[in-house]
């Protein structure tokens, strides 16, 4: 540091990293200081300088002295765990300035020697009393991780045997039945219970039955706003989101998926097409909204859909000691490692702390924001065909009729289709052969509510089969466009309508 950096903290003023004091005044009020910025992101203390003012006024040598021997005093004495603080005298302008510089502590919550934990708020401070606060303290060092505590009210009937099951065959080739070792046992090896019987965090949230009925906040919420302000009282969907992780996720992204538009970048037209922003980016930033917030906070993770930008929000900051260029590139640092060594093993997840790097190559203008501790937005902005209507579907809603008559053996002539669609690829059929129909009747009549996961599941292989065909579109980027209805109907004009 030197004397022009000093000069232009005086101009700027104290904040929550840099605090100015004329004298010493005692050792108790300097512990405070120190423990505060100790526990938040460190800082520096700027001693000569008034604080109202940020006018320098320096010292002379006997209070240099002073002041150097009473930091020692205290940062070893006052403080506990004791933290070690550098000094350093600048001259600014003929006067002398000393500069306490406070690392951020890898040991919180740091304490003065009253016992009280402080905390930086602003340029003041603030004295942490709740259990919520002091176990952020303890997560930020790494001595506690919420995600291997255990969940106040459940047990280990709380578990969904299925999923449970399919994760012990997808790694071990047992179920659970088979493996000899009492359930208890097995569950508390694989950290999914505690040692007193509990389920983790992080075991009920990738293999609970009901997750929210004991973390009701541990869900998605998700808006499609009309317009780009949230404060309207005006949206086009809104939905709650519950489940495990990876349910949560495969909703989230399917409220994303059809929500967004979708546009024709050279498929054919009887291809969904691909979405207006990267799906690799809005997969990866879900991902890590889900598995790396603070789970501290009791809050949802929130999808926001703007007329001009999507908004992924992560309750909590970043970890303590990342700041959001530091993830730019590529620094990492695991919030919650049971959550990610389980999304690794189940959901499409690296686990290697690149999955900003690879939205950020996707979305070359996404921005990151750390709100202040409070929350972790990132944001995608939207790219709009200028060719359709506002708030208008990117492709033309048409409608569809069965391609023969006769009855359909799903297993040999739709091999792609579920096992578990093949009912709702029946109620499709038997719709079509009366008249054409359209998606969102199609989806009425199978039970479908989400049109994307209603067309990868039953649509595309349908079509890619030959079951059913479309109308022929005139001109795949007009919003209007003619149709040809099967079966020797008359042509008709279809218009496009509001994205459902």
């Amino acid at each position: 540091m030197n004397a022009n950096t000093i000069k232009q903290m005086c101009q700027l003023g104290e904040n929550s990293q840099v605090q100015f004091k004329l004298r010493l005044e005692n050792a108790n009020s300097l512990a405070a200081e120190i423990v505060a910025m100790a526990n938040s992101r460190g800082g520096t203390i700027l001693f000569g300088v008034e604080d109202k003012t940020g006018k320098v006024i320096g010292l002379d040598y006997e209070q240099l002295q002073r002041i150097n021997s009473t930091i020692a005093n205290v940062a070893t004495n006052n403080i506990q765990p004791p933290i070690y603080v550098l000094t350093d005298t600048i001259p600014v302008d003929g006067k002398a300035v000393m500069v306490i510089s406070v690392p951020e502590g890898g040991d919180k919550p740091y304490k003065d020697n009253s016992g009280a934990i402080w905390v930086k708020q602003g340029g003041d401070k603030r004295r942490v009393v709740s259990n919520e606060d002091i176990l952020s303290l303890f997560q930020q060092s790494g001595n506690y991780r919420p995600d291997q505590a255990g969940v106040r009210g459940t047990t280990i009937s709380d578990i969904d045997n299925t999923l449970l099951d399919d994760y012990l065959f997808k790694f071990y080739g047992k179920r659970s039945s088979a493996i000899n070792l009492p359930l208890e046992n097995l569950l508390r090896n694989l950290q999914i219970a505690t040692d007193d019987g509990r389920l983790t965090l992080a075991g009920l949230m990738f293999f609970g039955r009901e997750p929210q009925r004991f973390e009701p906040a541990m869900g998605i919420k998700a808006v499609r706003f009309y317009g780009n302000d949230m404060a309207g009282m005006r949206y086009y969907d809104s939905r709650d989101f519950v489940g495990t992780i990876p349910r949560l996720f495969e909703q989230g992204f399917d409220f994303l998926n059809s929500n967004l538009h979708h546009v024709q970048n050279g498929q054919s037209f009887n291809s969904v097409g691909v979405l207006e922003v990267s799906g690799v980016a809005l997969s990866e930033l879900l991902q890590n909204a889900l598995v790396h917030r603070d789970y501290l906070q009791q809050a949802p993770v929130r999808i926001m859909i703007f007329d001009n930008r999507v908004e992924i929000v992560s309750p909590g900051g970043l970890p303590s000691g990342i700041d959001v260029e530091a993830i730019r590139f590529g620094r990492t640092c695991q919030r919650n490692p049971l959550m990610a060594s389980f999304c690794a093993k189940l959901m499409d997840y690296r686990g290697l702390g690149t999955g900003i790097l690879r939205a950020a190559k996707e979305e070359p203008e996404l921005q990151l924001v750390d709100d202040n501790g409070i929350q972790f937005k990132a944001i995608i902005m939207r790219r709009r065909n200028p060719d359709l209507p506002v708030n208008m579907a990117s492709e033309p809603i048409t409608e569809y009729v069965v391609s023969s008559r006769q009855p359909v053996d799903w297993r040999q002539r739709c091999p792609a289709l579920g096992r578990g669609d093949e009912a709702a690829a029946q109620a499709v059929y038997d719709l079509c052969r009366v008249e054409p129909q359209s998606v969102p009747s199609m989806m009425r009549a199978s039970g479908y509510g989400s049109r994307s996961t209603f067309r990868r599941r039953v649509l595309l292989p349908l079509l890619d089969a030959g079951v059913l065909e479309p109308t022929d579109a005139a001109s795949p980027n007009s919003p209007r466009q003619r149709y040809r209805i099967a079966d020797g109907g008359t042509a008709t004009d279809v218009q496009t309508l509001p994205y459902i």
